[in-house]
């Protein structure tokens, strides 16, 4: 799955996974730059529900969204360039095809009216500096935020062996390094840091065999620049700009 995750993604993935043997384990390579949360938390379930061991694999990101999805799994892979990332919600720009962040959303609009109070003169400024912005937007940039620390509980809760003390302890340690103090949506959380909250990381050897492979697949996909779901049984690519 090579996308950014919103509500389509959930009939795209489902396409991937119907029929899958649930004595079966299932591997999930993941890259994406995030995207709606409660919808990586109706994909991670979904995807448990179908298989023995759910395994998502990242050579090169999952962030926000996609990390909440990968939080999920009963292991994660990630080699040297793997990165997860603040879980800071996403949301598809009005203006056309990109994502913005809600944190950044909400910083633009409080600095804007910071600069406003000391300089009234500056308001003509800033108001054409976010045109694009409504009180709509920024109400739901602060709803995003504030469900952020439940959906992180619900992701990790998904995986069926974790205990309720577990899913706290882990919950606790990815609050600080993945919600309260990043300040970049692109901050980097690598193996080690995922390792160190207590997520379940199995890191690759740069130079073994499974690596190699992972990344060959990886890099023929990223030549695609497109929008990949893609299974034994099925196989979707779009165009980014679709």
């Amino acid at each position: 799955m090579i996308d950014a995750i919103f509500p389509f993604s959930v009939t795209l993935l489902e396409e991937l996974i119907a029929g899958a043997d649930p004595a079966e384990d299932l591997h999930l390579i993941l890259d994406s730059p995030g995207g709606d949360g409660e919808t990586a938390v109706r994909l991670v379930r979904s995807a448990q529900a179908r298989c023995r061991e759910l395994v998502v694999i990242v050579p090169n990101q999952a962030k926000s969204a996609g990390t909440i999805l990968a939080i999920g799994a009963h292991r994660i892979l990630m080699g040297p360039t793997s990165d997860l990332g603040p879980v800071d919600p996403q949301f598809q720009s009005p203006s056309g095809p990109g994502l913005y962040s809600a944190k950044d959303l909400i910083a633009a609009v409080e600095n804007a009216d910071a600069a406003i109070a000391a300089n009234p003169d500056s308001y003509p400024l800033h108001v054409s500096l976010l045109a694009d912005v409504t009180a709509v937007m920024v109400q739901q940039a602060r709803s995003a935020l504030e469900r952020t620390d439940d959906l992180v509980r619900e992701a990790l809760k998904s995986h069926p062996g974790r205990s309720g003390e577990e899913v706290e302890r882990i919950a606790q340690a990815l609050k600080e390094k993945l919600i309260d103090l990043p300040r970049d949506h692109g901050a980097v959380f690598d193996a080690s840091d995922a390792r160190d909250a207590g997520l379940p990381i199995e890191e690759a050897d740069p130079d073994s065999e499974q690596w190699r492979i992972v990344w060959l697949l990886w890099t023929k996909y990223f030549h695609l620049q497109a929008r990949v779901y893609e299974g034994r049984l099925a196989s979707q690519v779009f165009d980014f700009s679709s």
